[in-house]
């Protein structure tokens, strides 16, 4: 019986490793989230110019519209009274610059609210830096589908590149990292309001 005791006292506890460990975990995932989706969309938006298709004969992005002139023999960048004539939809287009391009904005408040509330530690910040996301996990899809939807004549899908693909993986890491916050908020909640208790029994961590 003492072995027996003795055994179950030296085994590690699972509870105790995690409480340990935890707030690290949380930090760096969090940290490296909003690293992830800033840097895939200012690469592609700033660094590649928001260009879809970037190839020696045609260039197609948020700003540029440059097709290939065979009778001067080079890129073409059409204006955008030239677009109206070609049937491009410019409400559309610059709707879908503004959801691009705020998308970035956007998440640099949303990281600065995550350090907010890691120094404050206020459920406040959390829910705020949650709503700011969120808002950029809604925007930047409507964006990518207002342009591919009014120029998909000019693009065909072996010639979309690899802005478009961090735009598409910057938008999995941002709903990853709602996905993330929400959990965590209503963990919290759980523990500060337990079931059949209105007033909490601890604070926010």
């Amino acid at each position: 019986m003492q072995l027996k005791s003795q055994r179950v006292i030296a085994k590690p506890s699972t509870g105790f490793w995690w409480q340990k460990y935890s707030p690290c975990l949380w930090y760096l995932s969090n940290l490296f989230l909003a690293i992830g989706y800033i840097a895939l969309l200012f690469y592609a938006l700033v660094w590649e110019a928001g260009n879809i298709v970037n190839l020696p004969m045609k260039t197609i992005g948020f700003y540029n519209f440059c097709l290939w002139d065979q009778e001067a023999e080079k890129l073409n960048c059409l204006m955008p009274e030239e677009l109206k004539k070609m049937g491009v939809n410019m409400v559309a287009l610059v709707l879908s610059r503004i959801c691009i391009y705020i998308t970035p904005v956007l998440c640099l408040f949303a990281a600065s609210t995550v350090l907010q509330a890691f120094c404050l530690k206020d459920r406040d910040q959390w829910k705020l830096a949650c709503v700011l996301l969120a808002i950029c996990v809604l925007i930047l899809p409507v964006g990518l589908v207002l342009f591919t939807f009014h120029i998909r004549r000019w693009i065909l899908v072996s010639e979309i590149g690899k802005v478009f693909a961090m735009l598409v993986g910057a938008h999995g890491l941002l709903l990853l990292h709602v996905v993330i916050i929400v959990l965590y908020l209503a963990r919290q909640f759980k523990d500060t309001h337990p079931r059949g208790q209105f007033f909490p029994q601890r604070s926010f961590p």
